[in-house]
């Protein structure tokens, strides 16, 4: 059943990256609201594509950009794959080679890329799985098995709309697991199913000491810096070994596994190249863990941004008015983040000098993601992977956030398995975003196993 499938594959491949490409030149822009016909355009796009299948499809409005859901095939198990159609802004422009959603295969030192914006993140990956579909329905009359697909036009943007339409449509939306494809692979030979996801909890603070900006020579010494009051306060938040200091941080944050550890090892992680391709050499998170431990598996807390006072060309000797700074915490396990963010809050108070004051801007919350692997599903795809890839197919954590992953779990119950073919260096929310053709190929190839091998009783 599957030999002829792949071999169809092998033999559509130009027509599979010309509709790639099609799609690649609606410019699906989600945040900026001069784009919504776009990602209308590129809804309709999908539900023709999807139709063109034999899927039952339709465009389903919401207060935002509209999601389109589609159904096909019949019996067990039921798959329900999602993706998202939005892509990032091109800013800045200047940086590109080409334009962003003029979208070309190039020929580059490492093999074929597709070029433009959207063609990792996440169209590229979302055609990945369409396509394996469209080759077994092109064999075989059908699929294996019962397939939904959701695809969201707000990822890029917060998915506002997102749990409200799940809430709503939650019957319709039941499956059996969640497939989704908006990971990578561990190394260029190695492909991985993403395990765990690292939380997010977003804070700005803003310190405000003295009512207007002041001359440091008729003011400083007597009155309060509002920039140094901040320094101390990010100065605090770790200590000398790389430990973050809030109380009960580390409640709820799991020791690695011995099993998974073990895996991880067998990896072969360069942290010297992973640090050197961004001009590093030494790994600056917690004494005695591990590069992939502090990718992974630890919580961090990192300053994303600094603001206050004079910072423009030239020198100005100002004490200022006010100084603010952005910082995110990446979490795992089971971290409460509004627990967090009310320690954090506390933690800021305590240190605030007379004749100062803070203001707080919250900037999102949400816990990490586990995805048991106790599920039979998970073994089986890891094997059909490690059949299509020279190395075996490892799993992975990741250091980023994802929360559509969650949110299956949370308000449908479903396990989500995350499969994706991305590089590091596909440039994603950059100037020259590419897929490496040789991903998309074998992404395609990827799912086709997989539908298999999940369909097996």
């Amino acid at each position: 059943m599957l030999t002829p499938v792949l071999a169809r594959i092998d033999a559509d491949l130009d027509q599979a990256t010309a509709r790639l490409l099609d799609l690649l030149r609606i410019p699906s822009i989600s945040t900026d609201p001069a784009y919504k016909p776009d990602c209308d355009r590129a809804a309709d796009w999908l539900v023709e594509d999807l139709r063109s299948l034999g899927a039952e499809a339709s465009k389903r409005p919401t207060p935002g950009h509209p999601m389109v859901v589609g159904h096909i095939g019949a019996g067990k198990p039921h798959l329900m794959f999602y993706g998202h159609y939005d892509v990032q802004p091109v800013d800045p422009l200047e940086l590109w080679h080409n334009d962003p959603f003029d979208p070309q295969v190039q020929d580059t030192a490492h093999g074929k890329v597709i070029r433009g914006r959207g063609s990792s993140d996440d169209k590229g990956q979302l055609m990945t799985f369409v396509e394996a579909c469209r080759a077994w329905i092109a064999t075989h009359g059908q699929l294996p098995a019962r397939i939904s697909f959701f695809f969201e036009g707000e990822e890029e943007s917060g998915s506002p709309s997102l749990i409200p339409f799940m809430q709503d449509n939650a019957s319709e939306l039941q499956a059996d697991i969640a497939l989704i494809c908006d990971t990578g692979l561990f190394d260029a030979e190695t492909p991985a199913i993403t395990t765990m996801l690292r939380g997010l909890l977003g804070e700005e603070i803003i310190i405000t000491g003295p009512d207007k900006d002041l001359h440091s020579g008729m003011y400083g010494g007597a009155a309060i810096n509002p920039i140094r009051v901040l320094a101390r306060i990010i100065a605090s938040l770790h200590d000398d070994a790389g430990r973050i200091t809030l109380p009960g941080f580390y409640d709820g944050v799991p020791e690695l596994g011995n099993a998974l550890r073990a895996q991880w090892e067998n990896l072969h992680f360069d942290a010297r190249a992973f640090l050197g391709d961004v001009g590093l050499t030494t790994p600056a998170g917690e004494a005695g863990r591990t590069p992939l431990e502090m990718l992974w598996s630890r919580p961090t807390c990192e300053v994303n941004g600094i603001s206050g006072g004079y910072a423009g060309d030239g020198f100005k000797t100002v004490l200022p008015s006010r100084a603010s700074a952005k910082i995110s915490f990446r979490l795992v396990g089971t971290q409460d983040p509004l627990k967090i963010r009310e320690t954090f809050r506390a933690h800021v108070r305590a240190l605030l000098p007379p004749d100062c004051t803070v203001a707080f801007k919250d900037h999102g919350a949400g816990p990490a993601g586990h995805m048991s692997i106790d599920n039979p599903a998970f073994e089986k795809a890891r094997k059909a992977l490690s059949d299509e890839w020279p190395r075996p197919a490892a799993y992975v954590g990741c250091g980023g956030s994802i929360p559509i992953a969650g949110y299956f779990k949370t308000y449908l119950g479903l396990d989500a398995m995350l499969i994706g073919f991305g590089k590091d260096d596909d440039l994603i929310h950059s100037p020259n975003e590419k897929y490496d053709l040789r991903s998309f190929h074998k992404g395609i190839r990827s799912w086709a196993r997989i539908l298999a091998a999940l369909s097996e009783q």
